[in-house]
């Protein structure tokens, strides 16, 4: 990992009307719009799928990552997320996440070491402790037969 702080550099661009465009250095153009929920059209990516997104992504990478350091061996990940989007305090914004983590191990693995990882994980997730919303993690084992 490089020196903290890092620095992450977007830029969008829209019009009255239609998709925002979102790019950054050396990723691909992503078109995004209001959900369907704000009066969008609900068929591209919102800032609100984004972030929830985001925190999926983050987790699977924060667990590779302590997985990796305490030398766990594991299948696959996959992580749902859900967030709740509602007015506290006179402010629209994400008062609950709820990740979904499934894990699949291989045979004989240690499902109550997997449990304590993907704990951690949840603690050391970037994404979600960079947001308000009370994190509830829900998790789902599961040992290669």
């Amino acid at each position: 990992m490089q020196q903290l702080p890092h620095h992450y550099q977007v830029a969008a661009e829209g019009e009255p009307a239609g998709n925002v465009t979102v790019t950054a250095n050396g990723l691909p153009a992503l078109a995004t719009d209001a959900p369907a929920e704000f009066g969008g059209p609900g068929d591209r990516w919102s800032p609100e799928t984004l972030m929830m997104a985001a925190v999926a992504d983050c987790f699977i990478l924060s667990f590779r990552a302590v997985a990796r350091a305490s030398g766990f061996a594991w299948e696959a990940l996959s992580c749902d997320v859900t967030g709740v989007l509602d007015k506290q305090d006179g402010v629209i914004r994400f008062t609950e996440l709820v990740v979904r983590p499934s894990l699949t191990l291989p045979d004989g693995a240690d499902g109550e070491k997997a449990q304590r990882l993907l704990e951690k994980a949840k603690k050391v997730c970037l994404i979600s402790n960079s947001m308000t919303a009370d994190t509830r993690l829900e998790t789902d084992i599961r040992e290669v037969a």
